[in-house]
């Protein structure tokens, strides 16, 4: 059964790959006043709405990394992490179009992650399972009844269609790369309020259940959410909260009337790789450099400025300093993500640098594992020369020469990706992982996602932005840099530069 789950894995993953002469199967035209609903109701519920200070407002991002007392477990420390993690950072608005931003970024800013709570013995907060309402910044109550231990877990599901409406077969990828990014954002709010976040070792049926999103009735007409995972929240004193829910209430909101295609491969391949994280394993050694960057830019500032880069300016030079705190933290234990995932690297970074200060211009790999610079250098190109590039970090040259158009092209002819101070491509250990368990095609996206955010993060305390790039041609990538089997698989790029801001835009407050 997994071989056969295996290779419906494989096969997606081929037939949502963009080709030079050829895009994945997507919607032919876009009407935006269709567009799938951004927020999801759930009527019938009642809401609790949460305080919207950030209670680690004055802490700084070169002090992040440290260990500090965890917060007591309320409505108030909770409302400040979801703002942080999954709350809206600001509304957009130009010619009569107004959308959100929120503190993690999405494909196409579509948001398919939906964002559970479940609560025990939390002061100001009855027990029970939540849907966080981003828009309102609340809480609506779903089930409750029969829940025991004392402490906090947040559940995550994905709405496929928000995505496939835009993006048509290849958005499954998206949502994965989402939910990556979902769970980096968590870690970052949680180690502010001195919490440990821990993944559950539980299946997506097992969670589906604890998020009563296997009850088909309440979905019945509207569109369903796929479970994908949830994480604890560990804070001195507490346990973990074990839902026998006894009382239900509430039914999801439609948020698309008229689909107008259908994409019944993203089920398919949902089915093929539903199954748990791997087991927590224990957490890597912090890496010898984190964010110390001489300012005292205050992290939770970093958190709610993030903003996905629409447009660089070609011509500033990234100082190699920023580099190297980028590169640091995206190795294991550089970063607060790799307390969550804790798991062994088997995505890694090839660099296409255009403008870095002290490094020439050329394709640059950083394998973040051991063992994976040797099965790198296998599936590479024989020519590339793998020539040490930094004295503290594995970061190999491969070539020294202009990659502005190669980077521009591969990206799907997008001109962020050349005119950006560098483009991260993240290359997957791709098909062994699948092959002992198809449900890492989904956490191989997390692992991207969470390296993407990492990136993101540390370009916006540096004073600079990033942004996700999931539209390349993923066997042109391959042809470039000479992979010729599964073994390695292309899923994700992002560029970091100096953006452009459009001054037609304007911006107002997220929450009044």
């Amino acid at each position: 059964m997994s071989a056969a789950r295996a290779a419906t894995v494989l096969a997606y993953h081929t037939r949502s790959k963009h080709a030079l002469d050829q895009y994945a199967a997507g919607p032919g035209t876009l009407d935006w006043d269709t567009q799938p609903a951004a927020f999801r109701d759930w009527t019938g519920t009642s809401q609790t709405p949460l305080p919207r200070d950030i209670s680690v407002a004055d802490i700084t991002w070169n002090a992040l990394p440290a260990a500090r007392a965890p917060m007591q477990f309320n409505a108030a420390n909770l409302g400040s992490l979801l703002r942080l993690c999954v709350g809206l950072t600001a509304w957009k608005e130009h010619a009569g179009a107004r959308w959100s931003l929120r503190a993690h970024p999405s494909s196409g800013n579509l948001h398919p992650t939906e964002t559970w709570l479940i609560a025990s013995g939390v002061t100001g907060l009855a027990d029970g399972l939540y849907h966080y309402h981003n828009l309102h910044h609340a809480l609506e109550r779903r089930a409750w009844g029969g829940a025991t231990g004392n402490g906090v877990c947040l559940g995550f599901s994905s709405i496929h269609w928000r995505e496939a409406w835009k993006y048509g077969e290849r958005a499954f990828r998206y949502c994965q790369l989402d939910m990556g990014h979902v769970l980096a954002a968590v870690s970052y709010a949680a180690a502010l309020h001195g919490w440990q976040p821990r993944l559950l070792n539980r299946d997506s049926a097992a969670v589906a259940h604890d998020l009563g999103l296997d009850r088909t009735d309440d979905f019945a007409g509207v569109e369903a959410e796929e479970a994908e995972v949830m994480v604890a929240l560990q804070a001195a004193a507490t346990s973990l909260p074990e839902p026998h829910w006894q009382q239900w209430a509430g039914k999801p909101s439609l948020l698309d009337a008229r689909p107008l295609y259908q994409w019944p491969v993203i089920e398919e391949v949902a089915a093929a790789t539903c199954g748990a994280p791997p087991a927590t394993a224990a957490a890597p050694a912090p890496a010898a450099i984190i964010n110390d960057d001489g300012t005292d830019i205050r992290a939770a500032q970093v958190l709610l400025k993030r903003r996905s880069a629409q447009a660089f300016d070609g011509q500033s030079v990234l100082p190699y300093a920023v580099l190297h705190r980028i590169l640091s933290a995206l190795l294991p234990g550089g970063s607060p993500v790799w307390k969550l995932w804790t798991h062994p690297a088997r995505v890694h970074p090839v660099l296409l640098v255009h403008r870095v200060a002290d490094i020439a211009p050329g394709v640059y790999v950083m394998p973040r594992s051991d063992t994976a610079r040797d099965s790198l250098q296998t599936a590479f190109r024989s020519s590339f020369s793998w020539q040490p590039a930094d004295t503290e970090l594995p970061l190999f040259q491969l070539v020294a020469a202009r990659a502005g158009k190669t980077a521009r092209t591969l990206s799907c002819h997008q001109d962020i990706a050349t005119q950006c101070a560098l483009t991260f491509i993240m290359v997957a250990e791709f098909a062994a992982p699948i092959a002992a368990d198809p449900a890492a095609y989904r956490h191989l996206h997390w692992e991207a996602g969470m390296l993407g955010h990492i990136i993101t993060l540390q370009a916006e305390a540096a004073g600079w932005r990033g942004t996700g790039i999931g539209c390349f041609f993923d066997d042109a990538v391959h042809e470039v840099l000479g992979i010729k089997s599964d073994a390695f698989q292309v899923i994700y790029h992002y560029a970091v530069g100096m953006a452009l801001d459009d001054p037609r835009i304007a911006t107002a407050p997220a929450y009044p």
